[in-house]
């Protein structure tokens, strides 16, 4: 038998316990019923749920591989995409073009 991966920090030491799945990384509980019904699941950086097509701001300067500038604190992104993986958020940034943003950057406007 084998155990989901936990949905928020997607560690694969996962356990259960009296029908409920255990993260000892992170220490996330959730039951298989709730994670079939939930999806995606992206949270900003004060743990606001996040969904496609909202606006949200960057919180500290993002350094960008390969350009001269970086993506400045306060800087507001329109329209967002929700996707798997580490950097959760695909975007289109002004001035940067498309960009993939970890979620732990931003907050939801």
């Amino acid at each position: 038998m084998s155990l989901p991966n936990c949905p928020m920090c997607q560690s694969e030491y996962t356990y259960e316990d009296r029908g409920m799945f255990i993260c000892p990384e992170c220490g996330h509980e959730w039951n298989e019923e709730a994670a079939a019904e939930e999806g995606l699941v992206v949270k900003d950086s004060n743990g606001n749920l996040l969904e496609e097509g909202d606006s949200v701001t960057v919180i500290k300067d993002l350094k960008v591989k390969g350009a001269s500038n970086p993506i400045k604190q306060g800087t507001k992104v329109k329209n967002i995409r929700l996707v798997e993986g580490d950097h959760n958020i695909d975007c289109k940034v002004d001035g940067f073009g498309p960009m993939k943003l970890k979620s732990e950057f931003v907050k939801k406007l």
